[in-house]
């Protein structure tokens, strides 16, 4: 990959999993997380050290309520990008 990018997940919305893609240009630590609409975390998806690359990862909200979500993407500590996602149960 040439950018860095975080996609909307598929499907949206979703019960009760969904794909998160992603890309990044240059090595480094990258988190991927979750969280409610009052800002407060609900998962943490990644949390390591990846190579250039594009990336996917399952999202299961198995044992979150139905709502509205928002997930960030940081490399280095720097938002790539931020998304919503919609829970229907």
């Amino acid at each position: 990959p040439t950018k860095f990018e975080v996609e909307q997940n598929y499907p949206n919305p979703f019960n009760p999993s969904t794909k998160i893609n992603y890309s990044i240009a240059k090595a480094g630590f990258v988190t991927l997380k979750v969280y409610n609409m009052l800002g407060q975390e609900a998962t943490v998806l990644v949390s390591k050290n990846q190579n250039p690359g594009r990336y996917s990862v399952d999202f299961k909200a198995d044992n979150l309520a139905s709502g509205v979500y928002i997930y960030r993407l940081q490399v280095n500590n720097k938002t790539i990008g931020t998304k919503t996602m919609t829970l229907l149960k």
